[in-house]
């Protein structure tokens, strides 16, 4: 397969060494195997100005079947598919040295992992996994391609964050405080970056309906817990995971219509700092926004979820009616 944009084998069928056409911004993006990865993935290639080349990678490629089908006609031309674990510096030197002069303008952090259920439930090695891949992994990657961006005066750095890394949620203390840690890091950051024209942006979905999540509650749903008090146990499973299901079903968006909202945030002359995705999720954000000091939120969402399940409930319904749905904020 000749031409721009061209996937060649190395000497020794060790490594490829991805061929990026000169008119196309190289766009590497990390955890593709499913969900908002993969959609990005293919939405990137499948860009009607082909304006992109895509490094689609993920931990595993035993995985990569689904993308390479979602892929079509656009793999091989405009979308690799490459091996990248973020929390290897190997792996990472490895994947970039596989991009023709380690060049990459885009780069979206998106790899992550999730850990939900009672604080004393939970092992260290459990939460520590979580930081490792969810802000060292990030870390990792930023500082491998920094350098590059830095020397050429231009780049843009994109991180999947979350609107928990804006507002604490029950039962998602560790996951929250990863997101927490990444908004902190990359905003910091922003600003000395400016000085090399370099942008970040902190794209920051809310609830996202994939089958990662849906198994996800199902197996938390019946996991023990060691050490975890009844009371508490009882409001996980009682309280917190019947509100959960219903916050995915009422306000859940798709892996796709994220995805879009990257693509924006993406082409955009003027990257956005933060994009929030759901305007659905709006109302449950504006809390923090209306009280400063935090207290209105915690205080709401406390008699919400332990004293009116009914009217939390209700009020996820009312924003699930048509009048919400809007699935991509407002550019």
């Amino acid at each position: 397969m000749g031409g721009r944009g061209q996937v060649l084998a190395s000497r020794g069928h060790t490594s490829r060494e991805i061929n990026m056409a000169e008119a196309r911004r190289t766009v590497l993006i990390s955890g593709c195997s499913s969900g908002i990865g993969l959609e990005l993935a293919v939405q990137l290639a499948r860009d009607p100005k082909q304006r992109y080349q895509v490094v689609a990678t993920m931990r595993d490629l035993g995985k990569k079947g689904t993308l390479e089908a979602a892929a079509g006609e656009a793999l091989g031309q405009t979308l690799a598919v490459a091996q990248l674990d973020v929390c290897s510096d190997d792996s990472v030197a490895q994947c970039l040295s596989c991009i023709r002069g380690r060049e990459v303008d885009v780069l979206v952090n998106n790899a992550g992992v999730g850990l939900v259920g009672p604080l004393e439930g939970l092992s260290l090695a459990a939460m520590q996994n979580v930081f490792d891949t969810n802000f060292f992994g990030a870390v990792r990657l930023v500082k491998a391609v920094l350098p590059g961006m830095k020397r050429r005066r231009q780049g843009h750095i994109v991180v999947v964050s979350s609107v928990m890394g804006l507002q604490g949620v029950v039962f998602n203390e560790v996951y929250a405080a990863s997101k927490f840690a990444i908004e902190g890091f990359f905003e910091s950051l922003a600003v000395q970056l400016l000085q090399f024209n370099i942008f970040i942006s902190l794209v920051e979905p809310g609830p996202v309906a994939t089958e990662f999540e849906g198994k996800l509650l199902e197996q938390v749903s019946t996991a023990e817990f060691p050490g975890t008090d009844p009371d508490t146990l009882n409001y996980f499973r009682d309280l917190y995971l019947p509100a959960s299901k219903e916050l995915f079903r009422s306000v859940g968006q798709s892996p796709q219509d994220v995805a879009k909202a990257i693509v924006k945030v993406i082409g955009s002359a003027r990257p956005p700092l933060r994009r929030q995705t759901n305007a659905r999720y709006t109302p449950l954000t504006a809390l923090r926004a209306v009280d400063p000091s935090g207290s209105l939120y915690v205080r709401t969402s406390h008699r919400l979820l332990f004293r009116w399940p009914r009217l939390l409930n209700l009020g996820l319904q009312c924003l699930a009616c048509s009048c919400f749905r809007t699935p991509v904020s407002p550019q």
